[in-house]
């Protein structure tokens, strides 16, 4: 059998106490906020995909530490110690040469580990890009831990990096600009000596600095692949909690987004917990707002609660310091977060936007493939147990050229059109799915859908097609509804990306142990696996390969897991060489079209890593490791382009019981020096293309 770690963390979905705590505000033990009786849609059984034909028996693997067959950066003596005793899998080498992985995915997989460290394949090579607080514009300090201030904090690069983009730099050669976004902040491993509960306003103001996004110009050293950041270059930039920003759209000036500090209802200071996004053709980056609701306060009302907002004080206990955070107080303030920001990094002088028109809900992913007609189409997650996932067609074309009339036409583009939720139908009579991962009759697990239409924004108004909810309604409510259309509940959609090379939509869902459940929803053809603790991707196709169509087929990529599980499936590739996924988060495409997964919270007793698999082809399903991030850490923000590798390392870290005082890691600096949220890039040490 296939040996993998012991389990790690107790938490659903395999996060520490403290992830829970600072990331989502314990989502996962709070009641399910969707109550709605609709259709459910969650993991697909594997173990039913399982019995196909094409499925082989488990190969013979070999017991391996990491450290064998991988190059590190950054792993303290003592977290190296700790990691030598750990065993982790690789693949039995074979006396007959095997065949070509695919293209871009020839590289050795690393095997599963808990080194404290960025692993990453033999022939390989690393180096922190940038790191939390090291400033990056002009008369920022340097980084001090002991000496933190809001000022400092705001024009230093932020904390916990997630999403990532790295735009060209016309002009300026060997140069990108790198546009990260900062989910949340982990003040416990902040701050010496911090109290939870009577936290200082210079630690809040730190906080809210350590927010929103950072905009960096990079730099590649072309001897050695060495990727670095260039400070106090004019297009560097900081985005916070307390930037100024435009609601734009439909809902803008509504009466629900309304306040004493803003009665136009189309301003607001910030943006909050922004987790995956997207880049637009027009050179613009999106972010997706997604729990939001962690800071907010002192609400009593069901629409907050079917958002998951608190009725008593917050974490990190904000409202004592703005009143804006006191729902009681500020009813329509947590109106105006859970949006998609979008952010123009060519002009340092713009105002970020928050559209509307792409609905209200905790955001995960903001991508976009182009009408043939040139209409941007954008796909979004809503990451929650039992939510569903979205896309909104614009009605207006992309124009090229980049004067400020163009630029100014592009950057309203998201602000008309008609968003819509997917319902998921399968193909196979209801009494043949029992929930144990039987086949039905058919002899697979898979269905259509449709993207059933909940409101339409034009330059004249907007209609609500949702009945009894006015358009503005549909628009801030968002979730509602989709709960009155009867979208179909999904196991927490994360990122959803379409393939640049096929066109097909990849919808990572991470999990959802509350599957089956007390009340929760039973099995259907969709989602016929119970307890789903590792996860799953979706692959749609548009009817046509249009993504403006409104219909669409649906069948099952990769079911997460361990492959000697027989309730694992990866696109039907033999299992005796494809690497041990849990918990998939974020996704991307390299060049060739293969899908890259980053994941999040593995249950597998390893940390937290990238993953290559192709889509197509004779090797379509064969799924390989590139990296493991450190101690407590999240893999983030993937970027693959033909010669580097970028992710955010998340919450390097955020253990049980951590603390500045009490570290749990090292990295990415060593014994004595604070952990810090840090972007990596990989890259051959021969210089060469990744993976060929």
């Amino acid at each position: 059998m296939r040996k993998l770690l012991p389990m790690i963390g107790s938490h659903p979905g395999g996060r520490s106490a403290m992830t829970c705590r600072f990331r989502c505000g314990d989502a996962c033990f709070h009641e399910v906020p969707n109550t709605s009786a609709n259709e459910y849609v969650g993991d697909v059984i594997a173990s039913a995909l399982s019995r196909r034909s094409v499925m082989r028996a488990a190969a013979v693997v070999t017991v391996a530490t990491a450290a064998g067959t991988a190059t590190t950066l950054g792993t303290a003596p003592q977290a190296a110690a700790a990691g030598a005793g750990t065993t982790a899998t690789t693949a039995t080498t074979k006396s007959t040469p095997k065949p070509k992985a695919a293209r871009g995915l020839r590289f050795d997989a690393v095997a599963p580990n808990t080194a404290d460290a960025v692993t990453v394949p033999g022939g390989y090579k690393q180096n922190v890009v940038i790191r939390w607080g090291e400033p990056i514009l002009r008369g920022a300090p340097a980084f001090d831990p002991e000496k933190q201030t809001g000022a400092a904090q705001a024009g230093q690069f932020g904390y916990n990096n997630d999403f990532l983009a790295l735009l060209p730099l016309p002009g300026e050669r060997g140069r990108g600009l790198l546009v990260a976004n900062h989910e949340y902040t982990d003040e416990v491993l902040m701050f010496r000596g911090y109290d939870a509960a009577n936290p200082t306003r210079d630690q809040v103001e730190v906080a809210w600095a350590a927010h929103g996004l950072s905009a960096v110009v990079v730099e590649e050293d072309r001897r050695t692949g060495k990727l670095t950041a260039v400070p106090r270059h004019h297009l560097n930039r900081r985005v916070t909690a307390t930037t100024a920003f435009r609601l734009t759209g439909p809902a803008a000036g509504s009466d629900l987004l309304k306040t004493s500090a803003d009665p136009t209802g189309r301003k607001v200071l910030g943006t909050l917990n922004n987790c995956s996004g997207g880049t637009t053709p027009w050179g613009t980056t999106l972010h997706g707002e997604e729990n939001f609701n962690q800071y907010f306060a002192n609400s009593s009302r069901p629409t907050d609660k079917r958002y998951g907002i608190g009725t008593g004080a917050t974490e990190r206990k904000w409202e004592r310091f703005d009143k804006r955070f006191d729902v009681a107080q500020e009813p329509n303030e947590v109106h105006r977060f859970g949006y998609v920001v979008e952010f123009d990094p060519y002009d340092p002088t713009s105002t970020p936007r928050k559209h509307t028109a792409l609905g209200r809900f905790k955001h995960e992913a903001a991508t976009i493939r182009l009408t043939a007609d040139g209409r941007p189409v954008v796909y979004s997650g809503d990451d929650e147990r039992f939510d569903y996932f979205y896309k909104f067609v614009s009605s207006k074309r992309m124009k090229k050229g980049s004067s400020r009339a163009v630029r100014e036409h592009n950057l309203s583009l998201l602000d008309e059109g008609t968003l819509y939720v997917a319902k998921l139908t399968g193909d196979s009579p209801a009494i043949e799915i029992d929930g144990t991962g039987k086949l039905p009759a058919d002899g697979e697990f898979d269905g259509s859908g449709e993207w059933i239409p909940l409101a339409t924004a034009t330059a004249k108004g907007a209609v609500s097609h949702v009945e009894g909810m006015t358009a503005d309604e549909v628009f801030v409510f968002t979730r509602l509804a989709g709960d009155k259309v009867g979208a179909t509940k999904m196991d927490r959609p994360e990122d959803i990306e379409p393939n640049p090379v096929t066109g097909k939509v990849y919808v990572a869902l991470t999990n959802n142990s509350n599957r089956g459940v007390g009340a929760n929803p039973k099995a259907d053809e969709a989602n016929p696996r119970n307890a789903n603790k590792h996860g799953q991707v979706l692959e749609l196709t548009e009817r046509w390969n249009r993504p403006e169509s409104t219909r669409f087929a649906w069948l099952l990529f990769l079911v997460a897991g361990d492959p000697d599980d027989p309730a694992t499936y990866f696109a039907g590739f033999p299992k005796d060489d494809v690497s041990p996924i849990s918990c998939p988060d974020n996704v991307a495409f390299d060049p060739y079209g293969n899908l890259w997964i980053s994941t999040d919270g593995n249950q597998l007793g390893s940390h937290d890593g990238l993953f290559g698999v192709a889509t197509k082809g004779e090797r379509r399903g064969e799924l390989k490791q590139f990296l493991t991030v450190p101690s407590g850490a999240e893999t983030c923000g993937p970027i693959i382009t033909d010669r580097r590798v970028l992710v955010a390392v998340q919450h390097p870290g955020e253990l049980d019981g951590a603390s500045v005082e009490n570290p749990k890691s090292t990295w990415p600096d060593g014994p004595g020096k604070i952990v810090r949220p840090a972007v990596v890039a990989v890259y051959r040490a021969d210089g060469c293309d990744i993976g060929v």
